[in-house]
């Protein structure tokens, strides 16, 4: 998997972004090429070797996407009470990259929500997953970030009824 500069790009840590250039750096004796990504204010090296599609992917289609939703309108999978079992098993769920992985984490948090309430990293992962996931429901459905954030939280507000 190859990008250009100009392609829109879902970085698995920091969200959607677009390739602004690429270059090749010596790095420990061999020639890598690294992509320089912009996302808001900042600008990231992602390198191509073997991990890069759990790094970068283009971002969700609409037909991939709109099938997503079906995720966020279900309860989610249950999360330890034990919160470094939960933080473990979010960053597992995260490692993934894919946009199934984001919604499955965002639905449930939101179904633990219910029983108890999201300690700091609980909170600070929501955040970061939704604001991935409002940028990329924009660019996959042609929706302004308000849009996105309106019928997200619409559906995950079905979950905590």
């Amino acid at each position: 998997m190859s990008f250009r500069a100009g392609d829109s790009v879902m970085h698995w840590v920091f969200g959607l972004g677009r390739v602004i250039r690429t270059e090749e750096r010596d790095m420990l004796g061999g020639l890598t090429l690294y992509y320089a990504v912009q996302i808001e204010d900042m600008t990231i090296w992602v390198p191509e070797d073997e991990m890069l599609a759990s790094r970068l992917r283009p971002p969700t289609t609409v037909d991939g996407f709109r099938k997503l939703q079906a995720i966020l309108k279900s309860d989610g999978d249950a999360l330890p009470v034990d919160r470094h079992l939960r933080k473990n098993m979010l960053i597992e769920m995260l490692k993934e990259g894919s946009a199934e992985s984001l919604c499955r984490v965002l639905r449930s948090l939101v179904t633990f929500r219910k029983e108890r309430p999201l300690n700091e990293n609980d909170q600070a992962v929501y955040r970061r997953v939704e604001k991935a996931l409002i940028g990329e429901w924009g660019t996959a459905l042609s929706v302004t970030p308000f849009e996105a954030e309106t019928d997200l939280r619409s559906m995950l507000a079905r979950n905590e009824a």
